[in-house]
C-alpha cells in the first residue's frame, strides 16, 4: 500500500493531467492496495487448513499474482519519477524512513513468495527446495507486509474511495484507474482458473 507521505493538494476543478499526475498515481497505488488486503486475507485464512483448502488456496494464490504486479508496477513508476528528478513527484515527497527502509524487502519477498508458489504448483510437492523456499519466503514477506500495512492502512480508504464515486469528477484518470484495478482482477480470474487443475498434484492420497 505504498503511497507518499506527503498527499499533493488537489483543487476543486479537474486536473489538467488526464491521468491524475502524482495524486492518481497515489490513488491507484491505495485502490490496489485495498483489493489486495481483502485477497490476501481471504488467502490467509486457507493457511492452517491449507491441505483441505488447497484448491482455494492455489486459487487465490493465482488470482493474486496480477494486481500484485500492477502495485509494483505503480509503486515503481513512482520510485523512478521520484529518482530521476520528476518535479511534482520530488515535490509529493518520498515515503516515511522506515518505509523507505523496508520497501526492498517487501518487493523481494513477495517476489519470491509467488514465484515459489507458482514453481512448487508446476513441479509438483516433489519439489522440495522450492517449498522450502516457499516457507522462508513466507515468514519474511509476512513480518514486512504487516509492518507496511500498518503503516498504510488508516489512509487507504481516504485515497482509495473517490474513484469509485460517481460524483466526484477532480482528478483525471478514474476511468483509467478503476479499469486498470477490476483488469488486474479479472486477469487474475483468467490466470487461477488455468493453473487450478494443478493443484490436483497436492490433494492425491
Amino acid at each position: 500500500m505504498a503511497v507518499s507521505q506527503t498527499q499533493p493538494s488537489t483543487s476543486p476543478t479537474r486536473s489538467p493531467d488526464r491521468l491524475g499526475g502524482v495524486a492518481g498515481n497515489q490513488r491507484l497505488t491505495a485502490e490496489l492496495g485495498a483489493v489486495l488486503f481483502v485477497l490476501l486475507a481471504a488467502l490467509g485464512f486457507t493457511i492452517p487448513s491449507v491441505r483441505s483448502l488447497m484448491y482455494a488456496h492455489v486459487f487465490l494464490g493465482l488470482l493474486l499474482i496480477p494486481p500484485v504486479g500492477l502495485k509494483l508496477a505503480s509503486t515503481g513508476y513512482r520510485f523512478a519519477r521520484y529518482y530521476t528528478g520528476d518535479r511534482a513527484y520530488r515535490l509529493a515527497g518520498p515515503p516515511a524512513p522506515l518505509q523507505r527502509m523496508i520497501a526492498p524487502f517487501v518487493v523481494l519477498a513477495t517476489v519470491a513468495v509467488f514465484a515459489s508458489g507458482v514453481m512448487l504448483l508446476v513441479l509438483g510437492p516433489g519439489a522440495g527446495i522450492w517449498r522450502n523456499l516457499h516457507k522462508a519466503a513466507f515468514l519474511v514477506w509476512f513480518g514486512v507486509t504487516t509492518v507496511h500495512v500498518l503503516s498504510y492502512v488508516t489512509r487507504v480508504p481516504g485515497l482509495a474511495a473517490p474513484d469509485w464515486r460517481p460524483d466526484d469528477t477532480r482528478l483525471g484518470g478514474s476511468g483509467l484507474r478503476r479499469l486498470l484495478v477490476l483488469g488486474s482482477v479479472a486477469v487474475g480470474v483468467l490466470v487461477a482458473a488455468v493453473g487450478l487443475p494443478y493443484a490436483s498434484a497436492w490433494t492425491s492420497p
